[in-house]
């Protein structure tokens, strides 16, 4: 084996991102709830970056002195219900009062209980409140299958014990509507006057009650099955013999693909087999979730499109009342340039404020590129806004990126 030792020259071209830059793609890409956590963190960690207090701009108060209160401009007619306290029975206004209503009739008391119209005029007229859109745009908690199941039961008519027991039997089902417990567990850790017999009276009194059918089942056999003999008993119910024997008596089989085996105990064509798991997968295997409702997932919006009725056009705004507003800390600001701070001192200072400002950097540069990008499918997707999601066109990233001058990956 001969080993030679030589030179060689290879050139090559290799991009390298600086951090900075690296950071402002991280920040660009992020939704604005993984956004919120990325500020929460960066000050927790760098305490040369501080929180702008709202209001810090130049707000009217003055420390010290109470607000004043409105003025309000009352009309003659609001003036005349004046209760004065000069008059201890306050006859006069009273019959003031009657002098009006008999006066303006049906106007007069339609216009004092009006929260209609002229609210909604007021209302219009007000500055865009995030807060209140976002309680109105809040879904409701949903009910929990326990509290769905408690109701059902509660309107079973049985004996106050036979309630009860019914009662601590449905604490036991889980997500998918099965009782996985084992049943010497529960008897164990239920109250002493509470039997096996009474349980297991409990439970067959739940399993035919509950709606879906199938649920307090303790396997997905007995799930099944349940499902299968009350299909069977309605009126008009289709012949799921073959059904009920396989899921009976050759689960395991089914789950396993072993149709030829099946075939072999049972004697039945394998297309019969077939056609009779098939119609199995009418049977849900987890009835607890069709009463199950998922929290609906939360979307923050990272901007807001609105329709503006003067310039007949879509204006996009960010919500950047949810992106906390950084800036620097004067304090380490002055100690970055003062001489008396020592050198280490003054190297992490100043270590910390050039993040702070490549952070609040890419802050803002993510907020302009994401408004442009906003804008340009505006201008381009005018029809869909207008007329709905048929009138949607393709848009190529590429397209979008050569009209702004960015890359397309940041598209």
């Amino acid at each position: 084996m001969r080993i030679d030792a030589g030179q060689h020259m290879r050139m090559d071209q290799r991009m390298k991102l600086a951090p900075r830059m690296i950071q402002s793609m991280e920040i660009l890409q992020l939704p604005i709830q993984a956004l919120e956590e990325r500020i929460e963190q960066e000050l927790s960690a760098n305490p040369t970056l501080e929180l702008r207090e709202p209001g810090s701009d130049g707000d009217d108060e003055i420390e010290g002195k109470a607000p004043e209160e409105p003025v309000v401009t009352k009309t003659e007619g609001e003036r005349e219900l004046v209760v004065k306290d000069t008059d201890p029975n306050h006859k006069d206004d009273f019959e003031r009062l009657d002098n009006m209503a008999e006066e303006y009739g049906d106007s007069w008391e339609a216009n004092a209980y009006d929260t209609g119209d002229s609210y909604r005029r007021a209302a219009s007229n007000d500055d865009h409140d995030p807060k209140m859109e976002a309680m109105n745009n809040t879904a409701a908690r949903p009910a929990s299958l326990s509290d769905q199941l408690l109701d059902q039961w509660h309107l079973v008519e049985t004996t106050p014990l036979l309630r009860a027991a019914g009662e601590y039997l449905i604490g036991f089902i889980d997500e998918d509507g099965y009782i996985r417990t084992d049943p010497q567990t529960m008897l164990t850790q239920a109250p002493q006057e509470f039997t096996r017999e009474l349980l297991d009276q409990a439970l067959k009194l739940v399993q035919e009650t509950l709606e879906p059918v199938g649920l307090g089942a303790r396997d997905l056999q007995e799930c099944l099955l349940m499902q299968i003999d009350a299909r069977i008993r309605q009126a008009a119910g289709p012949d799921l013999t073959t059904e009920r024997l396989l899921v009976a008596e050759h689960l395991r089989d089914i789950e396993a693909n072993r149709l030829p085996k099946i075939a072999q105990r049972t004697n039945l064509p394998i297309e019969t087999i077939k056609a009779a798991i098939a119609n199995l997968r009418q049977f849900h295997p987890h009835p607890g979730r069709l009463l199950a409702e998922d929290m609906p997932r939360t979307i923050m919006p990272d901007a807001i499109v609105e329709y503006d009725d003067i310039t007949d056009r879509y204006v996009a705004r960010l919500t950047v009342d949810r992106t906390p507003s950084l800036t620097i800390s004067a304090r380490y600001a002055r100690m970055s340039r003062d001489p008396g701070v020592d050198r280490k001192t003054r190297d992490f200072v100043n270590n910390n404020l050039r993040s702070a400002r490549w952070l609040i950097d890419a802050i803002m540069q993510r907020q302009n590129t994401l408004l442009r990008v906003i804008n340009v499918v505006l201008e381009a997707q005018r029809e869909f806004f207008d007329h709905g999601p048929q009138h949607l066109k393709p848009l190529p990233m590429t397209l979008v990126a050569d009209q702004l001058g960015i890359h397309v990956a940041t598209v």
